[in-house]
């Protein structure tokens, strides 16, 4: 296999795995978890800083083992094939196709703002049991497009990553600059500073309707810890150029370069974009408000921050502005994951815990099966329209994977010394220590704040045991 992808591209691929649509969405929801704008931009940079934390330490493991397959093969490497094999279940089975599902109805319900027909509420099947909606319809296409090119080889991949990872990273760059230093008001600016650590009651809705919980002591100490799911959601899949190691030059040096670097530039851009926001809308708001500004983040219509501060700066534009920024944010954040994503279930197919169909690369190097497999999935999820949920469901799973795999760490540093380690991870052992305890704190929190999304995670995850029982067999009899 020729190895093709530069330093540059594994940047552009964590990147562009990281930026979808949640940063112009989930700082509504966080505003109306936390008491005041300066807890709102704490919740980013401690978000960030986790994941800085996650990356500086996974950067070791991705050196220690450079094939395609990422946590994957770091799992059963450091515990065993079945601890592997669930990462690889769940991957499969929600957070990656789940993910390019509820990705790609996001970027068709934002073409709907250019082309009424694909609005979120236009059905063109109504079975009473089950009906399609054009949004999934449109979002099915554009899996199946970005799959078609990326099983045509790694050179399509590629240019999509670097157009569109660049675009959006200017783009999201140039409306920083403009809320910040063109069309910021001092004012508003000013007022939300006044209340910077305020903490004003937390927004709860329950059947429906809004409820004020009074925030202080541990019910602050929850509320940072729920607000921080939507942070942690926008700052996922950075580790996704690990999946594809296989196909980078020096892929020992350049992915822990890739991780820190790539993590990085994405982190910077959220909290200099929300404290955009802060320089254009206020923090407080009402949800009855008739305009952008008298709603403020918090009630910012349909959540869309983003859309609502760009209001303030382009007026009547300020739609199709972020329709298309948005539109070339996600439709880049999925090729990023489609052209990763494959490579797990490929590197379990060789391990014997797959498809069989999954384990060879088709003529133009790339395993297409794979591609097309995943496609296949990721369409069922849309048309179901239940991958909101799924989502829901995996974040404290995606988190305890991230916790186990730093967990292995130690236990190759301890048992098998002898390993090549051209990156040993930064701070060891204390970085590492530090994101296994605040990465487990938020899993603690969340399995007592949200039961109902973190138990069924982990009900996904146990269900593939029998199933990792049945593909073990399978193989050992082959």
């Amino acid at each position: 296999m020729k190895y093709k992808l530069s330093l540059l591209d594994a940047i552009l691929i964590v990147s562009g795995s990281m930026i979808g649509s949640g940063i112009f969405r989930v700082s509504a929801d966080m505003a109306r978890t936390v008491g005041g704008p300066g807890w709102l931009l704490m919740i980013w940079i401690l978000a960030g800083i986790i994941t800085i934390l996650g990356a500086l330490s996974l950067g070791e493991l991705a050196s220690m083992f450079p094939k395609a397959g990422g946590p994957y093969v770091f799992l059963k490497e450091a515990f065993n094939p079945l601890t592997g094999f669930l990462y690889g279940w769940t991957v499969f089975l929600v957070v990656q196709c789940g993910t390019i599902a509820a990705v790609a109805v996001a970027f068709a319900s934002y073409f709907g703002e250019l082309v009424p027909i694909f609005n979120e509420d236009h059905v063109i099947l109504d079975l009473n049991f089950f009906s399609i909606k054009s949004t999934q319809v449109l979002g099915i296409a554009v899996i199946g497009l970005l799959t078609f090119l990326n099983s045509r080889g790694l050179e399509y991949g590629k240019f999509i990553l670097r157009l569109f990872t660049f675009a959006k990273l200017l783009a999201l760059f140039g409306l920083i600059m403009l809320g910040i230093f063109v069309f910021g008001n001092w004012e508003v600016w000013q007022s939300n500073w006044d209340q910077f650590w305020s903490l004003n009651p937390s927004y709860v809705m329950t059947d429906g309707k809004y409820t004020l919980t009074s925030l202080g002591g541990m019910t602050l100490v929850s509320a940072i810890g729920v607000a921080l799911v939507g942070s942690l959601f926008s700052c996922d899949a950075w580790n996704n150029v690990t999946f594809i190691a296989g196909e980078m030059e020096s892929p020992e040096k350049n992915l822990p370069k890739s991780l820190f670097w790539g993590v990085l530039i994405v982190v910077t851009l959220y909290v200099f974009a929300n404290v955009a926001y802060l320089f254009l809308l206020p923090f407080y708001g009402s949800p009855d408000g008739t305009d952008a500004f008298s709603r403020g983040i918090q009630f910012a219509a349909d959540n869309r921050v983003g859309t609502a501060a760009a209001s303030l700066m382009f007026g009547q534009t300020a739609t199709i502005i972020m329709a298309i920024l948005i539109m070339v944010s996600t439709f880049g954040c999925n090729n990023s994951i489609i052209f990763s994503s494959a490579r797990v279930y490929q590197a379990m197919a060789l391990d014997g815990l797959f498809f069989k169909k999954m384990r060879d690369n088709n003529k133009y190097g790339v395993p297409g099966n794979a591609l097309w497999i995943q496609f296949a999935w990721a369409s069922v999820l849309c048309l179901s329209g239940k991958y909101g949920n799924l989502l829901d469901y995996v974040m404290f799973a995606v988190m305890f994977f991230a916790i186990i795999a730093i967990v292995g760490l130690f236990k190759l540093r301890k048992e098998r010394p002898e390993l090549n380690r051209p990156y040993k991870a930064w701070g060891y052992p204390f970085v590492p220590a530090l994101y296994i305890i605040l990465a487990g704190l938020f899993c603690i929190n969340l399995l007592i704040e949200k039961p109902m999304y973190s138990f069924p995670g982990l009900i996904i995850v146990a269900l593939g045991i029998p199933v990792y029982f049945y593909w073990s067999k399978t193989a050992k009899t082959n």
